[in-house]
């Protein structure tokens, strides 16, 4: 099984107020650590990073440095997450028969984890790392106010990569882009196109970095990962 992995990395970091996925964890980069896992796995055959045009050469020296002949080019993304995953799904080749897409912003996703995502998604033909959700959830109103209770019984958080036989996740995304549907995931993709996605439970820390916290909290989980290792 030999995968074409989509990093999605064209995202603006508002809630960030700097480019999140330059920032430093350990040495390295949110993206470098993206781009190593994915290469560090087995199943991955090739990587394509979907980002801005200007980030083209910070991107290709990461590649370069830490993917070597798997990663192939840098591809610009589009306006919202779903169209940028759109263009990258258009320049793998036709005869890729898995595609993985992995938020750059999710640089604690392992190898393992990456390679059990895979060997479900042989079995099923369609697979994404989730967690269970621990939280008690609360609905709010326009006061931000808490409203109600929603039971966490069955709710799962989503992970990355997702991963899928190429010709569904093809099929899932024309549709979506004919209907002018907004999907924030590859999941809700496929699920539209009335496709079951195995959830993988992913016993590991994946978080996505999405606020300055989130750097702390990466950064002192790589480096307790490199002094174990």
């Amino acid at each position: 099984m030999r995968i074409a992995a989509l990093i999605v990395a064209a995202g603006s970091s508002r809630r960030m107020g700097f480019d999140k996925l330059e920032a430093d964890l350990a040495g390295r980069s949110v993206l470098a650590w993206s781009i190593a896992a994915l290469s560090a796995c087995d199943e991955i055959g090739t990587i394509r990073v979907v980002t801005s045009r200007d980030k083209f050469a910070m991107v290709d020296r990461l590649g370069a440095e830490h993917a070597g002949e798997k990663f192939v080019e840098c591809v610009e993304g589009g306006a919202e997450r779903h169209l940028s995953v759109a263009k990258g799904l258009a320049a793998i080749e036709k005869e890729a028969g898995w595609i993985a897409v992995h938020d750059g912003a999710r640089p604690l996703v392992s190898p393992d984890s990456i390679a059990v995502c895979a060997r479900a998604a042989s079995e099923t033909g369609a697979a994404a790392l989730a967690h269970r959700v621990a939280d008690t959830l609360k609905r709010g109103n326009e006061r931000l106010e808490a409203a109600e209770s929603v039971s966490r019984e069955n709710l799962w958080g989503m992970e990355t990569p997702q991963i899928f036989s190429a010709s569904l996740l093809r099929e899932a995304y024309a549709a979506i882009l004919a209907s002018g549907q907004l999907v924030t995931d590859e999941v809700s993709a496929v699920q539209a196109a009335g496709h079951p996605v195995r959830l993988v439970e992913n016993r590991e820390v994946n978080t996505k970095i999405t606020v300055p916290g989130d750097i702390v909290v990466a950064r002192a989980i790589l480096m307790a990962r490199r002094g174990n290792a």
